[in-house]
């Protein structure tokens, strides 16, 4: 599902137009990366949570070449998925 097929859905489940879909998705990512960037956890009861964690830097090997390297520290974003949808992807 790309983000077009999800603003459909979103809009043949709630009654929305698509344009109007569309602008609460954005807004929703909008929101979300905006509190991961300032370090926030983001929690959506029964779905999930959004999280930012470090990475502390590494060493690697390529694979190409099996020379290692140095990978860089960074911050990455990590989601566990909550109870109910767990449930409902079983």
């Amino acid at each position: 599902m790309n983000k077009t097929d999800l603003v459909n859905a979103i809009a043949a489940n709630s009654g929305l137009s698509k344009v109007d879909a569309k602008k609460a998705l954005d807004a929703f990512v909008k929101v979300v990366s905006y509190q991961l960037k300032r370090g926030e956890k983001v929690s959506i009861v029964g779905f999930g949570s959004f999280q930012t964690t470090d990475r502390k830097a590494r060493t690697g090997v390529n694979p190409a070449t099996q020379q290692q390297m140095k990978i860089e520290a960074k911050r990455v974003v990590k989601f566990k998925a909550g109870a109910e949808l767990a449930d409902k992807v079983k």
